[in-house]
């Protein structure tokens, strides 16, 4: 049986849907994200989960215990918000040991765990330190520390790294993901960074409009996307609306192309064809073969090590990702081929199959 679960969760404020019936179960020990666009769910979902809100319908679980109607301070939750909520007139150390203080817990056993958290979130030298002389990250692992110190059974993180700059994200959802891991602590990430859900997941569950859309592996969540709108969200992808034309073949446009995920299926039908920038190969034109795709270089865009360039097909826009040291060849204007590894696309059906002449193969 799954550690906790959320069981048909549905929540609404006046005519806004928040939840539509919410369906997830982890394992212990698990590290899922709650990964989508603002407005989507995820943060009513975390807050159902700690106690701050009631569900309208559906219950919350935990180790067997229904937890739905259990107010947030018995829930033995721990819980990290966008905001640090430091306490400002408490040195570091103080603002840890708080939760064991309310507990009751001795001078003695406070301090020793107050000491082991600081070490472990690599702040031992910062105790005596009171937040406004804290940077933001040294803040937000104060937080950490905090919601720790009580040995909760679940860890809640509510988009935690935003409010820092992105070098120091990428560093202390690192640091995140070291300490779940050694703790073994049972974790709900909310998020609306797909990098940030994909790098430090066991699992992701991307949500739109109050539902599920996907749940996986970050792998599978970004090389097989299940819907539309989880192949739109996560990473960039070209969506190449295509018509079934023969086993394994698809017309797009004028052109006829491989793609492995097209077998088996019926001739006529409309497809929509999901191709990932990296997998895009580039080419002069030699003006040989139907199975690519030719077309004039409109845009580059810098994104580090990569180049994106943008070319117009003349049936719509495709995205190709080259090394930055390789843009050189490829100047705007430039016309070029494209082609991609038909085993590489995936395929999403598209509503209304459409008919073929019976010629056109």
């Amino acid at each position: 049986m799954a550690y906790a679960e959320l069981q048909d969760l549905r929540r609404e404020f006046g005519e806004v849907v928040a939840l539509d019936g919410i369906d997830l179960a982890l394992e212990q020990g698990e590290f899922l994200s709650l990964l989508g666009p603002s407005g989507c769910g995820k943060t009513t979902a975390l807050r159902i989960v700690a106690g701050f809100d009631r569900p309208d319908g559906g219950r919350v679980l935990v180790d067997g215990r229904d937890m739905t109607r259990i107010p947030p301070n018995k829930r033995d939750m721990g819980m990290v918000f966008q905001a640090y909520s430091l306490f400002p007139n408490m040195t570091a150390e103080r603002n840890i040991e708080f939760g064991l203080k309310i507990r009751g817990a001795t001078a003695t056993k406070r301090r020793e765990k107050v000491s082991e958290l600081l070490e472990l979130v690599g702040l031992g030298h910062a105790g005596k330190r009171y937040p406004h002389q804290l940077s933001g990250g040294m803040q937000q692992r104060i937080a950490l520390a905090r919601a720790l110190a009580i040995e909760p059974r679940m860890l809640l993180l509510d988009e935690p790294l935003s409010a820092l700059d992105a070098k120091v994200r990428v560093q202390l959802r690192e640091e995140i993901r070291r300490i779940q891991s050694r703790l073994g602590i049972t974790t709900i990430y909310v998020t609306h960074d797909q990098e940030e859900a994909l790098s430090i997941s066991d699992r992701v569950a991307v949500l739109s409009q109050g539902r599920i859309e996907q749940i996986g592996a970050p792998g599978e969540i970004y090389d097989a996307p299940a819907t539309p709108f989880v192949a739109e969200f996560v990473g960039t992808m070209n969506r190449l609306q295509a018509t079934v034309v023969e086993d394994g073949i698809v017309a797009y446009g004028e052109k006829r192309l491989a793609v492995a995920a097209a077998r088996g299926r019926t001739r006529g039908d409309r497809l929509l064809v999901l191709v990932r920038p990296e997998t895009v190969d580039l080419h002069p034109v030699d003006g040989g073969g139907t199975d690519r795709l030719t077309g004039e270089i409109i845009s580059h865009t810098f994104l580090g090590a990569s180049m994106r360039l943008k070319i117009d097909t003349g049936e719509g826009d495709l995205t190709a990702d080259v090394p930055a040291s390789q843009a050189n060849a490829y100047p705007v204007g430039m016309a070029v081929e494209a082609r991609f590894p038909g085993e590489t696309a995936r395929v999403l059906s598209l509503e209304m199959p459409v008919a073929l002449d019976p010629d056109d193969q």
